[in-house]
């Protein structure tokens, strides 16, 4: 039976005379099959017969579905990734969070953190090659092994250490815990494009921003779990989270063949990965680390900081209790700022509260995430999405931090006179879920661009040098709102430490640049012949002619 390809109709069944039937063999491969020499393997095989019968029919266009062999190793990678990123979400709260009430300043954690989004520079470079000699498994049982390491290396941080100490062994800690999650990352991309036909590139858009939108909520659990945990002891917090690692480790090892995602032809080296061959990837690259950056600036440590940090009025004033001060604040005959390195001027909320804010984002970011092809650029008509669609929701995601600068700035928010803590909650919250829409959707096409534009045979390679970039941007966001944060501001005295509102509409700022910057690199890719469309009846960039570009 073979299946019409017509424009906007459905498919429709024709049978043929036994004097009819084409002279093309079509055969279905499983995922990895071992007597075929065809590099691509997973791809459709085309044989031809000798021709018997006559006359020959046009070769049709078949439309494949996921065989149960394909949707295997789906399962396991896409299950083990989740469970993973649960515990990847939950380390970042109880390093921060625990860091915070040991007193340790903002630029100091965000050291903490460098060799973790460093490491995620260098593996995502050599999990692509490790992934396309060795294969996807390797990579992931590699990752969640790691995992286990570095939450069983957070159990001998000693309180009574210095905090140059300290420092020294929770940056190491995240560091493994960094490899890890980039080992383990490249499975659950690489997966969803070793399973999906080349010509269906709706259905590889959709796939992606499902597991994409899952992962990114999965880990807004684990922020949530880390901080609830860590409420109850830190040593139940990494007990936990270690045992969820250990649920998905059988099913990497056993589940799983070995040459899943190995390249089929000659491996990439070191000088091939950065030769500028694909174009559009290494722009996207660098698209991505923008995009990233422009989160990171004000997201991963200036926000946990500022939600815990005491209102600057009123410390240093006279107490009996703790009742007397502001939240956030203890009482030692004076209020005082428990974190003096934190800085003050933010609402002072319990660690909980902080967990669940950030945890409630990153959960909205990953649905959003989810549904962006069938709730936001399939009904507008951009679905699949090319550079117009990327270019213009990159220009709409300066728009909330650009907002949250303004706010920041008014008079009315001048923590040094006080102001209304519930008020500046809600404008955060505000910010934030417009902020997590535009984003989820701008990650969403990022992440299906990223595998649309790498090559089928050397697709773990592509993807691994693509989230290196995504690490890049991790890393500069990080430092540069260490910095900002800890730095830009002045003293609230000695009991308050630095007024921390000026740092964090600095680290605002630094995001709506970078999220400028990065709407205008996307401008370079070359991507642009399906035009842009804004729902049915607004087109705003109209489609190329194709015998135009043929000509070309």
């Amino acid at each position: 039976t073979i299946i019409n390809n017509k424009t906007c109709h459905k498919p429709q069944r024709r049978r043929f005379h036994h004097t009819q039937i084409p002279n093309i063999l079509f055969v279905f491969p499983p995922m990895n099959p071992e007597t075929t020499s065809d590099p691509t393997k997973n791809d459709l095989i085309i044989e031809n017969k000798p021709e018997i019968l006559s006359p020959p029919l046009q070769t049709p266009k078949i439309s494949m579905n996921l065989t149960s062999k394909a949707l295997r190793p789906f399962v396991i990678i896409s299950t083990s990734y989740i469970l993973f990123t649960v515990t990847d979400g939950a380390i970042r709260m109880i390093v921060l969070l625990h860091a915070y009430s040991k007193n340790f300043s903002a630029m100091e954690v965000a050291i903490m953190f460098t060799l973790y989004e460093l490491a995620g520079v260098v593996t995502n470079l050599a999990a692509g090659i490790m992934g396309a000699k060795w294969g996807i498994k390797i990579t992931l049982i590699c990752g969640l092994g790691l995992q286990i390491f570095s939450y069983g290396l957070l159990f001998g941080w000693d309180p009574t250490w210095d905090k140059n100490t300290s420092i020294l062994y929770v940056t190491i800690t995240q560091m493994f815990a960094g490899i890890a999650k980039d080992l383990t990352k490249l499975g659950g991309k690489t997966v969803t494009k070793l399973v999906t036909p080349e010509d269906q590139s709706t259905k590889l858009f959709q796939l992606v921003s499902f597991i994409t939108g899952m992962k990114n909520s999965a880990k807004g659990i684990g922020y949530f779990l880390g901080a609830a945990l860590l409420n109850v002891s830190y040593e139940l917090a990494l007990g936990t989270m270690m045992g969820l690692v250990l649920l998905a480790m059988p099913w990497a090892i056993f589940g799983l063949e070995n040459d899943l995602g190995t390249a089929k032809k000659n491996n990439a080296s070191l000088s091939q990965i950065f030769k500028l061959e694909n174009h559009n990837l290494n722009v996207l690259c660098w698209a991505r680390l923008l995009l990233f950056a422009s989160r990171d600036f004000w997201f991963e440590v200036p926000l946990p900081f500022y939600l815990r940090s005491p209102p600057c009025l009123g410390l240093g004033d006279v107490c009996a209790s703790k009742d007397d001060c502001d939240s956030g604040a203890i009482c030692d005959a004076v209020c005082i700022n428990p974190n003096i390195g934190g800085g003050c001027g933010g609402p002072g909320l319990d660690r909980l509260l902080v967990g669940a804010f950030l945890g409630a984002y990153i959960i909205l970011y990953g649905q959003v995430q989810s549904w962006t092809p069938q709730l936001v650029t399939g009904p507008l008509q951009q679905s699949p999405p090319n550079k117009l669609t990327l270019v213009l929701w990159n220009g709409l995601n300066c728009l909330p931090t650009l907002l949250m600068v303004g706010v920041l700035s008014t008079p009315s928010f001048d923590t040094l006179d006080g102001y209304d803590t519930t008020t500046m909650i809600v404008w955060l919250i505000i910010i934030l879920v417009f902020f997590a829409i535009l984003f989820a959707i701008n990650s969403s096409i990022h992440s299906f661009l990223v595998v649309q534009y790498a090559k089928t045979e050397k697709v773990a390679v592509s993807v691994g040098f693509y989230y290196m970039s995504n690490a890049a941007g991790r890393l500069l966001g990080t430092l540069g709102s260490g910095i900002l944060y800890t730095y830009v501001g002045e003293s609230a005295g000695e009991y308050a430490g630095i007024e921390s509102t000026m740092g964090f509409l600095a680290c605002f700022v630094a995001g709506t640049i970078s999220s400028f910057l990065a709407t205008v690199v996307t401008t370079r890719i070359e991507d642009q012949q399906k035009g842009l469309k804004c729902g049915g009846c607004w087109t705003l960039v109209k489609e190329e002619d194709r015998e135009e570009i043929e000509a070309i």
